[in-house]
C-alpha cells in the first residue's frame, strides 16, 4: 500500500512538473511571437513615415532635393518616380511581414505577381534604374531586383 502512495506522488509530482515546463514553453513561444508582431509593427511605422515624405514629395515635387531626382527633368517625372517609391514601399512592408511569418503565403504571392506586373511599366523601370538615394532593406532591394528581372511572373 505505501508503494502505490509513493508512485501515485512520484506520479503526480511529474505530472506536475510537466504542466509547469509545458506553460513555460508556451510562454516562450508567445514572446517571440509578440516580438515578431513588433519587429513587423516597428518596421511598418518607419516605411509608413518614409511613404509620407515621399507622398509630399508627389503633391510638390519641386520640393524633391537634387540627390532625390537625378535623370528626372520635369515634374511629371519626379511624381511617377516617388509614386513607383510609394508602391514599393506597400511591397516592402508586405515583403518583411511574410518574412517573419506575420502574412500568409498566398497574400504575398499575389503581391510578388503585381510587383512582377508592375516591373515591366516603363516609369517603374525608370525609377528602379535610376541612380537617385532609395531608402530600403538590402535583401528586399536585391529581392525586387531579381523579381523584375524575372523573364517570366513568379509561380510559388
Amino acid at each position: 500500500m505505501s508503494i502505490n502512495i509513493a508512485l501515485l506522488q512520484i506520479t503526480l509530482q511529474a505530472l506536475s512538473s510537466m504542466a509547469i515546463a509545458g506553460g513555460l514553453l508556451y510562454t516562450a513561444v508567445q514572446f517571440r511571437h509578440a516580438r515578431k508582431a513588433q519587429l513587423v509593427a516597428n518596421f511598418s511605422k518607419l516605411v509608413e513615415l518614409q511613404y509620407q515624405l515621399r507622398n509630399i514629395r508627389v503633391e510638390r515635387p519641386e520640393l524633391a532635393s537634387e540627390q532625390d531626382t537625378q535623370n528626372l527633368t520635369t515634374p511629371r517625372q519626379v511624381q511617377e518616380y516617388f509614386l513607383n517609391l510609394m508602391q514599393l514601399s506597400l511591397f516592402e512592408i508586405s515583403w518583411y511581414a511574410h518574412k517573419q511569418g506575420q502574412i500568409a503565403d498566398e497574400y504575398f504571392h499575389s503581391w510578388a505577381r503585381r510587383m512582377w506586373e508592375v516591373g515591366r511599366e516603363p516609369a517603374f523601370r525608370s525609377m528602379i534604374d535610376n541612380p537617385s538615394t532609395k531608402i530600403m532593406h538590402d535583401e528586399f532591394d536585391l529581392y525586387v531586383r531579381k523579381l523584375i528581372s524575372s523573364p517570366t511572373p513568379p509561380t510559388f
